[in-house]
């Protein structure tokens, strides 16, 4: 065999192998008879905790009063995370098919493991550090039961972005970003079978002042 020969056979076996590789991911996250819902995404405002919003208005700096040393004539400025809540829910697959799961059990269990943010502007300006925060990857751990709903908090916009480009800018700016938020969480179900879902929030960063 030739040389050029071995080394083109060499590249169609490494080939096969990724793409078989990528078929069974394809396959596994496929495999489980349950979908994970998302019923509902929401947020809440770092530095006003307490009532959650299908909007959200980051605040990118807040004048704290108290305590002290922080008062109303000496103000401290202060960064606040803003927390996301996720309600989540799980429906069986093929429903009505003679195959079919007919009741949900322990083994549809589903375990939520790790979450992703991203933003991105209507406008299609939507480069990270630029004109949207960068997104990020986040553990999270909860379970999702056979029946009824799950809700989970987790961080949507950190400390470090209001730190960064392009929100840092908006502190002594009247100017305001508008982007969405779109949050996808990945999890598993008992027996392994790979499950995510993805859902969207609109959000409007800005310097509100503090009232």
């Amino acid at each position: 065999m030739t040389r050029t020969r071995w080394v083109h056979r060499l590249f169609g076996l490494a080939a096969l192998i990724i793409a078989t590789a990528s078929c069974g991911d394809v396959i596994r996250q496929d495999r489980s008879p349950v979908i994970l819902i998302m019923n509902a995404l929401a947020a809440q405002q770092g530095n006003k905790p307490g009532v959650f919003f299908s909007n959200l208005t980051s605040d990118v700096l807040t004048n704290v009063t108290t305590p002290a040393p922080c008062s109303p004539t000496s103000p401290c400025p202060t960064i606040f995370n803003d927390v996301g809540q996720v309600t989540l829910s799980l429906v069986l697959k093929n429903i009505g098919s003679p195959s079919a799961v007919t009741a949900p059990t322990t083994n549809n269990l589903v375990t939520i493991t790790r979450y992703h943010v991203s933003y991105r502007r209507t406008d299609g300006r939507n480069t990270p550090g630029r004109d949207v925060p960068y997104p990020f990857d986040a553990g999270i751990t909860g379970t999702v039961p056979v029946s009824g709903t799950f809700i989970m908090g987790f961080e949507i916009v950190r400390v470090v972005a209001k730190e960064e480009s392009p929100l840092v800018q908006l502190v002594t700016s009247p100017t305001f970003i508008s982007s969405i938020c779109d949050v996808t969480f990945y999890g598993h179900d008992t027996v392994g079978n790979q499950v995510s879902v993805t859902g969207s929030i609109n959000i409007e960063f800005g310097n509100f002042g503090d009232f």
